[in-house]
């Protein structure tokens, strides 16, 4: 894609699947503590109980869908180019949603925001210019309500 430009979309998604509503259960252990991103503190010797990670981050499955991001517009605020995005169609966006939308036939992945009052799909990354939406021929695909990338060098994605 182009990077210059007022249309300049950049940050690309790849469709992985919808998600299925009816998974099979697969509950993890879930520590009953906090971890400290700062100091170390002792971890305690039990567990809280289970949590699946589906039912937790994924509330409407029948709306929900997995897509890949490619690119670097959104890095600022902390999409990477291969991340897991779970997006939600069930979703209303608001001013500072993070969006899946097809413009003018191309889909992206952008923060929605105004400028003045024009609706606009703003990069978290400012070698990006805004995407104004009025003219645009725009279609929603839905709110990115979760991103998922992998610290670990060697992390299959």
């Amino acid at each position: 894609m182009a990077t210059t430009g007022a249309c300049a979309m950049s940050l690309e998604v790849e469709v992985l699947g919808r998600v299925d509503p009816h998974p099979p259960r697969t509950a993890l252990p879930l520590a009953a503590t906090e971890v400290r991103a700062g100091f170390p503190s002792p971890a305690d010797d039990y567990l809280e109980g289970q949590l699946d990670l589906v039912a937790h981050l994924v509330p409407h499955p029948s709306a929900t869908f997995y897509l890949r991001a490619k690119g670097e517009s959104m890095k600022g605020l902390g999409i990477f180019d291969g991340d897991l995005l779970i997006v939600d169609r069930s979703l209303e966006p608001c001013s500072g949603s993070v969006l899946i939308a097809s413009v003018d036939g191309e889909l992206t992945c952008k923060q929605l925001g105004y400028i003045g009052n024009r609706p606009y799909l703003l990069a978290a990354n400012e070698a990006f210019a805004p995407i104004p939406l009025n003219g645009r021929d725009c279609d929603l695909w839905g709110v990115v309500t979760h991103n998922i990338h992998a610290l670990a060098a060697g992390v299959a994605r």
